[in-house]
């Protein structure tokens, strides 16, 4: 990617969109809620212990955490991880999908695909007894052959749970009751195929409005919704599809925007960053970056940093630090092609960008970059021996922390490997150091982030784990402390 064609796009007039089908609105139910009741699909071991006098708790209710960065303001976790992983409290099996849980008070809500429905579950969230479940019918395939599960993580607000399915079906549900509230079929309403891997963009909730990435033909590339009614309170950008970045806010020298990093299947390839008022969807500017290849995506959130906004993809490009001007326009800082990052998510401590670059399991780093001026500071393939039980007897395998995923909490990172290793880690630029490592399961695809509120570790298996023999699940660990 040549300096020459770096160019930040300042847009001042918001485009005009009339929403294609305002949806029908049904009251939320009377009359008491129910109780949770026993789950059939849920297998409780054991209470979690106290929390640890002093602990800072906290809900974590939508895919990048409560301030949208990854990063957990709970305190007095477990520090030292049992080889085997923390106590176990509670398991439930699940269908297909890649989505988190949200954890909001005693309420955990769970979005996967059992048969051909895509479900959701309203657990209580410390032992997984079912407060409601809803079904709805979904045929989406993946043309790629992962599974037909949904990629996006139930979102919640105003008592109210928002989930996008992988088939474009967006709904808002009454979270005391799982009753519909409204639904819209974004795919149909705005005219999009199927993107490569269906829908993948977790909705973001900013005030009163559900934000996005529609990437419609000829725009909206980004669309609000109101959470209460559905209706479509504006639309934004014309020239790119639907990536599966997260759309994330922030205020930049006092004016509230919200940041989506578009870019989805398209000839020739085409996305970027749109940054757009949170208000009223007025553009207030656009800077390409995609890379060249016609098979790739922006996935990877952007990560604000004061007035400046980091992007990166893995497909050629590579990261790019943007500072935003008092004008509204932006300019880069640095690029670093070779800190790409596929979809996951950095974390930034004290000046520094530690993320995981590279596209596939062969070329994973957990790389460490200096924020001022993108230089690599340290790069590391963190690996080991692992032994493991089959049929022939023992056989050792070589693991790796691979395509991770990395929240900070408690001072340090917890770091969830792609074949099912929980470790803290060390984030400092001295060097990458492991503190200590756990092995949950053995299984592929592990590439849902973790998820801690109050005390309590929710970690997806995404695929069977050949030498336990156990299947999907979510699992509820103890992680608090003394």
């Amino acid at each position: 990617m040549l300096w020459a064609g770096l160019a930040c796009v300042l847009a001042v007039v918001a485009a005009g969109f009339a929403d294609p089908a305002p949806p029908r609105v049904a009251p939320a139910p009377e009359g008491p809620p129910p109780a949770a009741a026993p789950n059939p699909d849920a297998t409780f071991h054991r209470a979690p212990k106290p929390l640890a006098p002093g602990a800072v708790v906290g809900d974590w209710t939508s895919f990048l955490g409560p301030d949208g960065t990854l990063v957990s303001p709970e305190t007095k976790l477990l520090r030292d991880l049992p080889s085997g992983g923390p106590p176990l409290v509670w398991e439930v099996s699940k269908g297909e999908g890649y989505a988190a849980p949200a954890v909001a008070g005693d309420r955990l809500v769970l979005f996967h695909r059992v048969g051909d429905e895509a479900v959701i579950d309203c657990l209580r969230a410390t032992d997984g007894r079912r407060f409601w479940r809803h079904a709805t019918p979904t045929d989406y395939t993946d043309r790629y052959g992962y599974n037909g599960g949904p990629r996006c993580s139930p979102v919640f607000a105003g008592g109210r749970i928002f989930t996008f399915g992988a088939d474009g079906l967006l709904q808002a549900l009454d979270l005391a009751t799982g009753a519909v509230l409204w639904r819209r079929e974004i795919l149909r309403e705005f005219g999009l195929a199927q993107n490569f891997f269906g829908v993948g963009a977790t909705p973001l909730v900013e005030g009163s409005n559900l934000v996005v990435n529609v990437g419609a033909p000829g725009g909206p590339c980004v669309a609000a919704f109101d959470g209460a009614t559905g209706r479509m309170t504006w639309g934004a950008g014309t020239a790119w599809g639907p990536g599966y970045s997260t759309p994330v806010a922030a205020t930049i020298h006092g004016r509230r925007l919200v940041l989506v990093f578009a870019g989805g299947e398209s000839v020739p390839p085409v996305g970027g960053l749109l940054a757009v008022d949170a208000a009223d969807g007025r553009v207030a500017f656009e800077f390409p970056w995609r890379g060249r290849r016609r098979e790739s995506v922006n996935a990877a959130p952007p990560v604000v940093l004061g007035d400046r906004v980091f992007i990166s993809e893995c497909y050629g490009a590579g990261g790019v630090m943007l500072r935003v001007d008092p004008s509204g326009g932006c300019r880069p800082v640095w690029t670093n092609e070779s800190f790409g990052l596929h979809f996951m998510a950095p974390v930034v401590k004290d000046g520094r960008l530690y993320g995981v670059d590279g596209h596939g399991p062969g070329d994973a780093y957990l790389v460490c970059v200096d924020a001022a001026d993108g230089r690599e500071i340290w790069r590391v393939k963190p690996r080991w021996k692992e032994t493991v039980a089959t049929p022939e007897g023992p056989r050792e395998i070589t693991a790796g922390t691979i395509r991770c995923s990395m929240l900070a909490a408690d001072g340090r990172a917890l770091c969830l490997g792609e074949l099912g290793h929980l470790l803290w880690v060390d984030l400092d630029p001295s060097g990458y150091r492991e503190l200590s490592r756990a092995w949950l399961f053995a299984a592929q695809q592990t590439w849902t982030p973790p998820v801690v509120s109050r005390g309590l570790l929710y970690v997806c298996q995404n695929e069977r784990d050949p030498f336990r023999g156990t299947g999907r699940r979510l699992l509820c660990y103890d992680l608090r402390g003394e």
